[in-house]
Parts: C-alpha cells; sequence; structure tokens
C-alpha cells in the first residue's frame, strides 16, 4: 500500500471514529430530558441528575483520558484507535437497555472511558503520517466531520426513540472496526519505540516547563466545554430566566451549537493554513467567544427563531477545538505524544465537572443562575487567554523527535 493510501485510510477512520464518539457524547445531552423522565424522573430531577451523569461521564473521559494515552505511546496509536472505539460502542448499546439512574451512571462512565480515547489517537495519527506544512489540512477534516456526528444525533433522536437512538450509535461504531484494514501505523512511532520514556504520563510533571506547556495545552480547550455543557445543554433552563419567546428544545440547541462549531472547525483550520499560524486563530476565536457569550446573557427576550442561531453562533466562536488539538499534538515529541494528545482534550472536557460545581456554587451564592453563569465563564476565558500567552507557534514544528522528560 502507497504512503497515500495510508493516509486516506487513516484519515477517513480517524473521521469516521470522530463521528461516532461525539454522536454518542453529545446523545445524551440531546436525549437527557426524555430518558430521565422514562425513568421516572420529574422537574428538578431532571437537571440535577443530568448534571450528575454529564459528570460521571467526563470523569470517566478524565481515567480513560490517561489509561488511552499511555498506550498509544507504549503499544501504538492503532491499539488506542480500535479499543476506544469498540468500547464505546459496546457502552452505546447497553446504554439502550438501561432502566434505572444507577445502570445510566454505569454506562455513561463506560463510555466516557471508551470515548477518551479515539480522537487523540486518530490526530495524533493523521499529524505523524501528514507533511508538516499541511497537517492542518487533514485535522480539520477528522475534525469537521467528527463534530456533525452532534447533528446527526440530533437527527436520529428526532426519529427515534432515545433506546434505538443509543443502539444506533453502538452500531455504528461496531461497522467501522469492520473499515480498520489499511490503516498504517505511524513511523514516528515506529522508530521511537527504542525510546524508554515513551507514554511516561508522570514526566510531564518533573519539568516545570513541559509541566506549564502541558496546562496550557488543557485550558484553551475548556471554554468549549463550558458552551456545551453548561450554556446550550441547560439552554432550557437558561431560556425561561433569559425570557426567550417559546419552549427551548435541548436537542435542537446542541444541533445548532455543533452545527455552528461544525463551520468554526473548518474556518480555523483554513485560516490557520492561510495565516501559518495556530496562535493567532485561536486569538481571534477566544475574542468571538467573549462577544457571543456576552449576547447570550445580555440580549433577553429572544424569540426561538433568533435564539438557535445564538447557539449556532456561540458553537462558532468555540469552534477552534481542531486547532487546540494540533496545538496539543505539536508541542510534544513523539515519546509523549499521544498521551498528551489524548489526557489534554480529555481534560479540558473533564474541566466541565469543576466548572459545574463552581456554577452551582456560585448560582447559590448570588441567587441568580444567570450571574453563576457569568462568573464561570469569566473565569474560563480570563483562564484561556492566559494559556495561549505561553503557547509558542508550532506551525512548521518537525514532529520527528523525542522529548526529554527528565
Amino acid at each position: 500500500m502507497t504512503n497515500k493510501a495510508k493516509l486516506i485510510a487513516a484519515i477517513v477512520v480517524a473521521s469516521l471514529g470522530y463521528f461516532v464518539d461525539i454522536y454518542d457524547l453529545l446523545l445524551f445531552s440531546i436525549i437527557r430530558i426524555p430518558s430521565l423522565k422514562d425513568m421516572g424522573l420529574q422537574s428538578s430531577e431532571l437537571t440535577s441528575t443530568g448534571i450528575f451523569l454529564l459528570d460521571i461521564q467526563m470523569v470517566g473521559m478524565l481515567l480513560g483520558g490517561i489509561f488511552w494515552g499511555i498506550l498509544g505511546d507504549k503499544k501504538g496509536r492503532l491499539s488506542v484507535l480500535f479499543g476506544s472505539i469498540l468500547l464505546y460502542s459496546i457502552a452505546n448499546v447497553a446504554n439502550g437497555f438501561a432502566h434505572t439512574v444507577t445502570e445510566y451512571a454505569i454506562w455513561r462512565f463506560i463510555a466516557g472511558f471508551g470515548l477518551a480515547g479515539e480522537l487523540g489517537a486518530g490526530i495524533t495519527l493523521v499529524a505523524e503520517l501528514m507533511p508538516k506544512g499541511k497537517r492542518g489540512f487533514a485535522t480539520t477534516l477528522v475534525a469537521s466531520i467528527g463534530i456533525s456526528g452532534a447533528v446527526v444525533a440530533y437527527l436520529v433522536s428526532d426519529l427515534f426513540h432515545w433506546r434505538t437512538s443509543f443502539f444506533i450509535g453502538g452500531g455504528l461504531g461496531l461497522l467501522l472496526l469492520l473499515m480498520r484494514i489499511g490503516v498504517a501505523e505511524s513511523g514516528m512511532f515506529q522508530q521511537a519505540k527504542s525510546s524508554e520514556s515513551r507514554g511516561n504520563f508522570l514526566g510531564l510533571f518533573r519539568s516545570k516547563a513541559n509541566l506549564l506547556k502541558y496546562l496550557r495545552c488543557i485550558l484553551i480547550g475548556v471554554p468549549l466545554w463550558y458552551v456545551v455543557g453548561i450554556l446550550v445543554t441547560l439552554s432550557p433552563e437558561f431560556g425561561k430566566l433569559l425570557h426567550v419567546e417559546g419552549e427551548i428544545s435541548g436537542g435542537q440547541a446542541i444541533a445548532w451549537c455543533y452545527g455552528g462549531m461544525t463551520l468554526g472547525d473548518i474556518v480555523s483550520g483554513l485560516l490557520s493554513q492561510y495565516l501559518k499560524s495556530r496562535v493567532k486563530v485561536v486569538y481571534i476565536f477566544l475574542t468571538l467567544a467573549v462577544f457571543s457569550i456576552a449576547t447570550y446573557f445580555f440580549l433577553p427576550g429572544l424569540t426561538l427563531t433568533t435564539f438557535y442561531p445564538l447557539c449556532g453562533l456561540l458553537g462558532f466562536s468555540v469552534g477552534y477545538w481542531v486547532i487546540f488539538m494540533t496545538i496539543s499534538t505539536e508541542q510534544f515529541g513523539t515519546n509523549i505524544r499521544a498521551t498528551v494528545t489524548t489526557t489534554a482534550p480529555n481534560f479540558a472536557r473533564g474541566a466541565l465537572v469543576p466548572s459545574t460545581i463552581v456554577f452551582h456554587w456560585c448560582t447559590q451564592w448570588t441567587g441568580s443562575m444567570i450571574q453563576g453563569g457569568l462568573i464561570v465563564a469569566g473565569i474560563v476565558l480570563l483562564l484561556a487567554f492566559w494559556a495561549m500567552g505561553g503557547i509558542k507557534e508550532t506551525f512548521h514544528k518537525d514532529l520527528d523527535y523525542v522529548e526529554l522528560l527528565d
């Protein structure tokens, strides 16, 4: 098989793997209310239990990110790519059979654990196979196709019962495993096999420089999950407080948000290639995020026909996920790259847990859900801008090297 064929196969599998990944990840947020109502929950329980299950899923992703990241550097990118797809597909199917909150929580944890590995492995593999000047095109394609899985999740949930929606997600993942033929391992990983520091996660914490670089990688991705996990997922609750005219559909809000994110990923990826800079693009999108979040909170009384496009604008403004992933991939050497690329997005996702805790605390402290949301928005955006201040430009960086961790 030619190098071009290997690259195409890797891009296709990574893209579709992320598609199913996002489908499953967002499906719960979309069918949160009908699924919990089926289990007998009502009124405020729908919000509190929904956040609990989302946090359980994110904890699974935190732990899974570490596991799959280390495995990716020790055993290879492909072992993680296919192992994670298999695990979250099985969990998806099992989730369709859940009849209690406890069962729901168990399978959301296992699904989160599985979901943690696919994207990092896929982006690492594709980035290492691509020429350095064109990496942005490939990672943009992977992320853009993948994020559209959220829109498909909404369409499926609108047509089928929530249990069937889980079964479809699991089936898609299992079918994807049949496409694994033709995907080759990264040549850079093969050359780095002799390095004893492969997958040394704790090695990231031995150097202050590496630790700060790793922390900055994580923090620039946190605003995205604040927008998705709090502003959009809880849009039915926020909508009532903001006097939105009409009843907001959480699923439709998420579909608009991820439609915007898909467009944002395409624009940010192509813009980074045009500007030959990852850093400039993230600054542009973070500034847009400040504007869109301010619009969300300070323009009350919107109609549904304007609120849903606003969710799309929110999604677009944090649609720099592909650049965030590419930056994380390009910051570290081959011996620790999969670990960083897999753990960084999952710690960013997992940051939703402390974000929701702070959100609840601020809401109780101020007596206002809106003020609580604004305070958390200020925190995550300030941290992201601080993080970008120390990120080095990596557009033309050669990735074929081993990181010194001692």
